[in-house]
């Protein structure tokens, strides 16, 4: 099947399954939905906007790290990497699809505190036992592999070379989209705007469309991103999910490092890494709020004030840098614990969560866009157990809380 661009009305009156947002997450589902031979639902994908401009897909720095604090975190990024390292095999060895770059210079964790360093000594006992390469270094350990590093302050860190870095997200996502659609998943560019519950308000019976249409449906998965609230509001129900707005940074060295910056994570909460020729930071703002969802206006004096001083601190050889691009993108932040929320819904059954990653979806969208098709055919996740981040634990205020969060 050769897939069209879409359009903006829905070719049927009834889905088996309706995916409410059309970036990462929702192709993500709808890719792994289609590609399971075990389900033969049709798929209907519903986008407000297919330029992507505004999502947080479209801002991502594409990172992958396994230096978590919850072991579950550290299998799907580990499932991550498989399939990355192995994209064409997973795309079903099309000859057209590409091999991802995939850059593992991995993430350094720096502690200038015994309790931080604590911290990270015991999220290596777990990510060691997940099989991951973390290792804790002391300052002078540091130094020797990295001699750019200012380490005076800094008492251990925590680094990690195997299947950690950056990767082409970008493309991934595209491959997602292109043979989701190839294998029957339709896209339309279009928005819901209400939801109807039954008449015992346990399942979603249909979605309305912007454009007037009412389409009926098995299941509606919730992949909106930021906005995942508004989409579950449609169907009365309340999640801890908000926009909040996060910086990136591209510069030039006039002095460039020797060898490639490690995703290095300050004690400051700014973070920086190698990124092509260029460098790349990121940081939240000072006043961290929830923002509006079309609110990408950024703040020029946080690079002035707050970014270039501790990046010099860190690397002298930074001193004399020169910004040339940045931009601000949205984390869909849980309030509640910073972890993903998935599943169904404890009363609407058939309303299932893809939300609230909190800057870690693109990394995770392939073990939760897997499980979540798993969910949707079988009633179970079956290659990893993704339950500690159900729905359920919101409904029972049973916080399941990532520490490792940038």
């Amino acid at each position: 099947m050769i897939a069209t661009e879409p359009s903006g009305e829905p070719r049927n009156s009834s889905y088996d399954v309706v995916i409410v947002g059309g970036a990462m997450f929702g192709s993500s589902v709808a890719w792994f939905l289609a590609s399971n031979p075990d389900f033969d639902g049709s798929i209907l994908v519903v986008e407000k906007d297919p330029s992507y401009e505004f999502t947080s897909t479209a801002h991502t720095n594409s990172c992958m790290r396994q230096q978590f604090s919850r072991e579950i975190n550290v299998r799907v990024s580990q499932f991550a990497a498989e399939f990355v390292k192995n994209f064409r095999d997973f795309m079903g060895d099309d000859e057209r699809v590409p091999d991802l770059p995939f850059q593992c210079f991995g993430y350094m964790y720096l502690a200038d505190n015994e309790a931080f360093a604590d911290a990270l000594r015991e999220s290596q006992t777990v990510q060691a036992a997940c099989g991951a390469g973390t290792r804790i270094m002391s300052a002078e350990e540091i130094k020797h592999e990295y001699p750019f590093y200012n380490v005076d302050d800094i008492i251990a860190g925590s680094h990690n070379l195997v299947d950690e870095g950056y990767f082409d997200g970008n493309t991934l996502f595209d491959w997602w989209k292109r043979s989701a659609r190839e294998r029957g998943a339709e896209y339309i560019a279009n928005e819901v705007v209400s939801m109807a519950r039954t008449g015992d308000g346990t399942r979603i019976e249909s979605v309305t469309l912007k454009s007037g249409e009412v389409i009926a449906c098995g299941t509606v998965v919730n992949a909106s991103g930021p906005r995942a609230v508004r989409t579950s509001r449609m169907a009365g129900i309340e999640i801890p999910v908000e926009p909040r707005k996060r910086y990136t940074f591209i510069f030039a060295a006039e002095n460039p490092l020797d060898r490639d910056l490690p995703l290095t994570i300050d004690p400051s909460g700014i973070h920086m890494r190698t990124d092509g020729t260029y460098y790349m930071a990121g940081c939240p703002p000072d006043d961290d709020p929830a923002v509006d969802y079309d609110d990408f206006v950024q703040d020029h004096s946080i690079w002035e004030n707050k970014v270039w001083p501790v990046l010099a601190n860190r690397i002298p050889q930074f001193e004399a840098i020169k910004l040339m691009n940045s931009w601000a993108g949205h984390y869909a932040f849980n309030t509640f614990d910073q972890n993903a929320i998935l599943g169904p819904h404890t009363e609407v059954s058939n309303f299932i969560f893809v939300n609230g990653f909190s800057g870690h979806g693109f990394q995770q969208s392939p073990a939760m866009g897997r499980g979540t098709a798993e969910w949707i055919t079988y009633g179970e996740y079956r290659s990893l157990d993704l339950t500690p981040f159900n729905y359920a634990r919101i409904a029972e205020n049973r916080p399941f809380t990532e520490k490792a969060v940038i």
